[in-house]
């Protein structure tokens, strides 16, 4: 509900609703833990043309179709690829010695793998950077003193992990991508689709694995001339708190640099001994860090950074 308000009226009533509704809970809770997320939930709803707009309906066409609703949140997940993210990714990124070689843990379909491909203004700011032609412009609202990008990054390799890697040449992983996106959101959709037309004519190298086992191994087939930077955007609540910590020692014992753009709840867990100030009303927000060092708060989709002193 948290996550939701400010952003989508619709699914904070939605998650109000079912917070209330003991037959939907009762339902939920013969789905696997990991899978109880009220955006999975939604997503599935949405993906199986299912109504979300009135708490009433969705409740009745959910408990109808739970069988395909459960299924559907068992074999899914919430894989947002929010290239907005890139925005917030971008003034860490330009500050790195370059050339640099990205990989990104929990890259869904690799949209934030294309820093250099989108278009970028930061309000407050007139200049404009990345491609003039670009089909994804982004915006972002700043606050603080946030170090503008004197050059564009130069990205020579790009890698994603994921458990389950999307295709955005797949018209289903496509419509999955789509059924994340919150229903107030068409400009987020819109930029989706223009996304994956950039990444359809480039395809990242998306490796099937585990951000244990397998980080590793991909980390090391990246280019030696260049700037091994591994990054990872709300990923970390979806596994649990040991693997949390065990993926922080692995991570840092890598070479290159670390780049971390997870929720404010989880930061605490991964960084006990760093104190951010967080708002605790209000909506959610991320914490961007690099190399372990808090930078800024971040909204979850990218569309406002405020940076830390």
């Amino acid at each position: 509900m948290r996550e939701a308000r400010g952003q989508s009226a619709t699914y904070e009533r939605l998650a109000l609703a079912v917070a209330e509704d003991a037959r939907l809970l009762d339902l939920l809770d013969g789905v696997p833990e990991p899978r109880r997320q009220p955006n999975l939930l939604f997503a599935a709803t949405r993906y199986l043309n299912g109504p979300v707009g009135e708490p009433a309906a969705f409740r009745d066409w959910a408990v109808r179709n739970w069988t395909e609703v459960a299924a559907t949140m068992t074999a899914r997940r919430t894989q947002t690829n929010e290239a907005a993210r890139c925005g917030v990714l971008l003034p860490v990124l330009a500050r790195l010695p370059q050339p640099l070689a990205l990989l990104e843990v929990g890259a869904s379909a690799g949209l934030c793998l294309y820093p250099d491909a989108y278009q970028y203004r930061y309000a407050g700011h007139s200049r404009v950077f990345g491609p003039v032609d670009s089909p994804v412009r982004l915006r972002c609202e700043v606050t603080g003193p946030i170090p503008l990008p004197s050059r564009m990054p130069e990205v020579v390799w790009r890698a994603g992990l994921d458990l389950n890697p999307l295709d955005v040449t797949r018209d289903d992983d496509l419509r999955w991508l789509e059924a994340l996106i919150w229903p107030e959101h068409g400009h987020r959709r819109q930029r989706l689709r223009a996304a994956a037309g950039i990444v359809r004519a480039d395809p990242p190298h998306l490796v099937r694995g585990d951000l244990l086992a397998d980080l590793p191994r991909l980390a090391a087939r990246a280019p030696r001339e260049a700037t091994l930077v591994v990054f990872h955007s709300s990923v970390l609540y979806q596994v649990p708190a040991p693997t949390r910590l065990a993926f922080t020692e692995l991570v840092r014992g890598l070479p290159g640099h670390w780049i971390s753009n997870e929720g404010a709840e989880v930061f605490p867990e991964i960084f006990p001994e760093i104190t951010v100030p967080v708002p605790a009303d209000g909506p959610q927000l991320s914490v961007l860090a690099l190399d372990g060092r808090p930078l800024a708060l971040a909204a979850p989709h990218g569309q406002r950074l405020e940076w830390l002193s």
